[in-house]
């Protein structure tokens, strides 16, 4: 779909009477949790949350005790209910049911990528992780994003307002499956904020590499290895909710499950 049709497009979807709809995605699951084949695995979240939430964090007092030592989980510091509404299933469909997006394996390296129409990907593979499949056997949507294609959706966007002295921000949007999730993996700082569902991540500073095989699924992390571990060796985790930020420091481990299908946008920087 051209640009200007989807600018076209998305101007006539973000009205007041749209916003009026049921399922149009102001409210609830944005039209994302819906049944699929198998039924999804059951993951809790966890007992207890072991990362900060801040609801009244300066940029001062980040950068002092966050930016470069730990993980933290950003509340109310933006406003993306117009973000979210556009990200119903509904109006992505709309808007780019017939984009080809890439699709990566769902472990540690993600080294095989899959093209095919976005559509395909929502009513087709978006369902509940397989307990039994490994990493490379499951295809996961986020990153690798066309930002000329999607740039009618991102400009909607209002990321953390803290930035990195000499990093450039670059966004990854993603959705997958009830189960799903990437297994412990690092790379530079960046924010993940979830748009719908919920997300459990887990982490470990540089220096404490966590005990996985690269390529087993996080769920299957979760079931055989996360329940041996002595409590020393258990990582920071949280489950991140619709509308929460989490920041997450440069070199961290973390892997991440989502408890829910799960829409959700990083922004990365490098």
């Amino acid at each position: 779909m051209a640009l200007g049709v989807q600018l076209l497009l998305l101007q006539a979807l973000w009205t007041p009477a749209a916003l009026g709809r049921p399922g149009s995605g102001q409210a609830g699951d944005g039209g994302w949790q819906r049944g699929g084949p198998g039924a999804p695995a059951a993951v809790a979240e966890e007992e207890r949350c072991t990362v900060e939430r801040r609801a009244d964090l300066t940029y001062a007092e980040f950068v002092q005790r966050y930016a470069f030592f730990r993980p933290v989980i950003l509340q109310g510091l933006t406003d993306n209910t117009r973000f979210r509404a556009l990200c119903s299933r509904e109006r992505l469909l709309a808007l780019f049911g017939d984009s080809v997006v890439r699709l990566s394996t769902a472990n540690t390296f993600s080294y095989q990528k899959v093209d095919l129409p976005f559509q395909e990907y929502v009513e087709q593979l978006l369902h509940p992780q397989d307990p039994t499949s490994l990493g490379n056997d499951t295809l996961y949507f986020f990153g690798d994003n066309n930002f000329t294609e999607w740039a009618p959706l991102f400009r909607h966007y209002s990321p953390p307002p803290f930035g990195l002295l000499g990093t450039t921000p670059a966004y990854s949007f993603g959705i997958a499956g009830a189960g799903s999730g990437v297994p412990f993996h690092w790379h530079g700082p960046g924010f993940s904020e979830v748009i719908y569902g919920r997300k459990r991540w887990f982490l470990y500073p540089p220096e404490k590499t966590p005990e996985f095989h690269p390529n087993k699924t996080t769920l299957a992390w979760f079931h055989d290895t996360y329940p041996t571990l002595a409590p020393s060796a258990r990582p920071l985790e949280c489950t991140i909710q619709a509308g929460e930020v989490l920041y997450f420091p440069d070199r961290w481990w973390h892997a991440t499950l989502n408890l829910d299908t799960s829409v959700f946008i990083s922004t990365f920087l490098g």
